[in-house]
Order: structure tokens, then C-alpha cells, then sequence
């Protein structure tokens, strides 16, 4: 009788087991391998970016970086920022949302980075948005973009002007970037021009990070995964394209009405849309910055 009894008791006990084991199971996010590119994420269970983005389609975002009167000729390639991608995408860089989503958010990034370095203008060949990754580094410094900062000091004999895709200015920058990407751009801030893949790194990290914390990152705000606050909505800070303009350049850029640079970082973000089949109609909402007051502005308002 006591061994009958106990059989009920120990069915109990592995339907117990077997339930804690299904629900662990799906409490735990399923993660995917897609090689080189992308491992270990739940994002990489998504289409990657060469799953949507091919080298034909970076050669027509970027048609004349390797003309002759290009001042990057064969620095900037598809391979690069493929490979530089591949670090972030298992954060969600070009791999969150669904596929157009995805598309967008390169679209995007690369509008930034094609307007920073580009040498296009009016009457240019191919119009002025064929000629982003023109540059690697700037021309004509107008500064030494040394300050004085205890963390990341600046080295005797060394330049901190802007180089990369995303142009990097001043010491505490680099030794800032440095850190992230475990390379010493504090000492060797030439890096920046001299490494391709390296340059594309930095631009999508800057992409990925936020500046300061309880802040978003210019990759949040543009797929979806920042909610503005009160104080935000007030702000006229919403998501969109607009608000990585604002999280990247501040009041550089954001604030003072439809300015010419502004417009220029659209133009070239919808000009990529085109480009990559998406459309510039599928810009989104809050493509501009115009309006809105800066997360971080370069000014302190005078105080009694």
C-alpha cells in the first residue's frame, strides 16, 4: 500500500520538474549563429546586413569617393564597414525591427557619416549627395583641439583634429573612443585615417552609445527602443531621425531652425533611402531637429 501511494506522489514530482524546466526555457531568449557576422544574440536570429544591403548598393550611396579629385581615393571600401558592422550587430545595429526598419537604420547611419565626409556642392558631377567618404580626415584644422582634461591629457606633439567616418574632434574624444574600442587613439589619434575598418568602428559605436546616463543612444531613438519623457515631449524631443541629430551634434545643429546643415544630413539620409530601394517617403516621423532644445547645449544659461 505504501509503495502505491508513493507512485502519485512521484508522477507530482517530475510534472513539477518538467513545467519549471519549460518555463526556464522559455524565459530564456533564444540566441542565433551567423558566422563572422553576427553570433550570440538574439539579434542575430535576424536578417543580417548582408542579407539586405550589398556591395552594388554601398558603391551607389558612395559613387565618387574614389575620383580623382577625392581626397580619400581607396581608403573607404564595402568590406570595412561590413566588418567594423559585425562588432555591433549582435547590440542590434542594422539588425533590430523588421526588414525595412533594419534597412533604415543604415540608411541613417550612413547618412550621417556620407554628409560628415563629404566633398560634394552644387554643380558637382552626380549631384552634391553622390560624394560622401570623400574625406578621412579634416583639411584644414581650425583649432589644435587640445583641453585640458586630468583623464585624458593631451600628448606633446599630437593633433586631435577630426578624422574617422563620423569625424572625432579633441583629445578627451579620442581617449574616450579609445577606451571603447581597446586601441590607444588617445596617442595615435592618425589611426583614424590610416585604419578603414577602425574608422567605421568608431562611428557605429558612437551610433550605438550614449553620451551621458538616463540618455539614449542615437540607435534607440531611431528604432524604437527610447520612450520620451515628459520633460522630452516638452522639449520637442521625439523619436526620429531628427533626435540623432540632436544626441550627435546638439546645438550644432538642433535648435536654430531649418539651417542649412540640418537640411544637408537630411538630404543625404533620404537621398540613401532612395538609393537602397526603401524610399524617402518612409522617412519617418520627426525627421528634423529644428525645434528642439539639445539634450547636451555647448552653453550654460546665466544664473542670478
Amino acid at each position: 500500500m505504501g509503495k502505491m501511494m508513493a507512485r502519485p506522489a512521484t508522477l507530482l514530482l517530475l510534472l513539477v520538474v518538467a513545467v519549471t524546466v519549460a518555463d526556464a526555457s522559455k524565459s530564456k531568449q533564444k540566441t542565433c549563429d551567423k558566422g563572422w557576422e553576427c553570433s550570440g544574440s538574439v539579434y542575430c536570429c535576424n536578417e543580417t546586413i548582408t542579407d539586405y544591403f550589398q556591395v552594388y548598393q554601398f558603391e551607389n550611396l558612395f559613387s565618387k569617393r574614389n575620383a580623382p579629385v577625392a581626397h580619400a581615393v581607396g581608403f573607404w571600401d564595402f568590406q570595412s564597414f561590413i566588418t567594423a558592422a559585425a562588432l555591433f550587430e549582435p547590440l542590434g545595429f542594422g539588425t533590430t525591427g523588421d526588414k525595412q526598419t533594419k534597412m533604415k537604420e543604415v540608411a541613417a547611419f550612413l547618412g550621417h557619416v556620407g554628409s560628415k565626409t563629404s566633398c560634394g556642392y552644387g554643380v558637382a558631377t552626380g549631384g552634391p549627395l553622390a560624394w560622401g567618404l570623400c574625406y578621412n580626415h579634416e583639411m584644414s584644422p581650425s583649432q589644435d583641439y587640445c583641453d585640458p582634461n586630468y583623464l585624458y591629457p593631451c600628448i606633446d606633439g599630437v593633433q586631435y583634429y577630426g578624422r574617422g567616418a563620423l569625424p572625432v574632434y579633441w583629445n578627451y574624444n579620442y581617449g574616450l573612443v579609445g577606451d571603447a574600442l581597446k586601441v590607444d587613439l588617445l596617442s595615435h589619434p592618425e589611426y583614424l585615417e590610416q585604419n578603414a575598418t577602425l574608422a567605421f568602428e568608431a562611428a557605429i559605436w558612437r551610433w550605438m552609445t550614449p553620451m551621458k546616463k538616463k540618455q539614449p543612444s542615437a540607435h534607440d531613438v531611431f528604432v524604437g527602443n527610447w520612450k520620451p519623457t515628459k520633460n522630452d515631449t516638452l522639449s520637442k524631443r521625439l523619436p526620429g531621425f531628427g533626435l540623432t541629430m540632436n544626441i550627435l551634434y546638439g546645438d550644432n545643429i538642433c535648435g536654430q531652425g531649418y539651417i542649412d546643415p540640418m537640411n544637408n544630413i537630411i538630404s543625404h539620409y533620404q537621398y540613401y533611402l532612395d538609393s537602397m530601394g526603401v524610399g524617402r517617403q518612409f522617412s519617418g516621423d520627426n525627421v528634423d531637429c529644428a525645434e528642439q532644445v539639445p539634450f547636451n547645449p555647448s552653453y550654460k544659461a546665466a544664473t542670478s
